[in-house]
């Protein structure tokens, strides 16, 4: 059984249907902790120790492999043993090279998603001087339409936003840096460029099925 821990209730459907397109026979069980990323968002050295410790037991109390869907929390859910989602999208995007363009919505995530990107880029080889080809399109003003249960209005204005930036400056693929804006994939496909989202990539990565 394949755990999945999330910070978002809307993940749970997300992953359910992912999982009855490619593996129908496949059993997920979902743990959702929204606390964990508004403490971690707090961005508070002194909260440090106790998010780790809180992020830990619940891992270390499921049984077998557990992928951590937020982004924000990745780096002490992947210090406790479990896979951190972005890692096989952050792969594959460096197998394409740069420039990437990393889109996200949540200042704590910038950190860990860029860091992720630039370990995978250092791993193919492609970062260039001191820092990979990176260019961060940070949108926190959409955000409030996702966490008020509005996510075509999310995915839409993203992907407007995402359009204009890509056309000014053409990358060579477009990260979508968390698992919330997978959505704004779908309205992409006019740019005819790679769209990278880890949902699919990270569920197929943890069932052990090809990408």
């Amino acid at each position: 059984m394949l755990t999945l821990l999330h910070t978002a209730d809307a993940h749970v459907e997300t992953f359910d249907s992912l999982r009855d397109r490619i593996a129908p026979d496949a059993r997920l069980h979902h743990l959702v902790r929204p606390a964990f990323l508004s403490r971690a968002g707090q961005n508070d050295p002194a909260l440090a120790d106790d998010i780790a410790t809180t992020i830990t037991a619940a891992i270390t109390a499921t049984n077998g492999p557990v992928i951590c869907t937020c982004t924000t929390i990745a780096d002490f859910a992947e210090a406790a043993g479990a896979t951190r989602i972005d890692r096989p999208m952050m792969a594959r995007a460096a197998a394409i090279g740069g420039p990437v363009l990393l889109v996200y919505c949540l200042q704590s995530t910038a950190e860990t998603s860029q860091t992720a990107l630039k370990q995978a880029l250092d791993s193919e080889g492609k970062t260039t001087g001191k820092t990979a080809a990176i260019t961060p399109l940070f949108l926190p003003q959409y955000w409030p339409f996702f966490t008020g249960g509005e996510p075509d209005e999310f995915h839409a204005m993203l992907a407007a936003a995402i359009t204009a930036s890509a056309q000014k400056n053409p990358p060579a693929c477009i990260v979508l840096a968390q698992a919330s804006m997978a959505g704004a994939g779908a309205k992409l496909a006019h740019l005819d460029l790679p769209v990278l989202s880890s949902p699919e990539l990270a569920l197929r990565s943890g069932l052990g099925l090809p990408a």
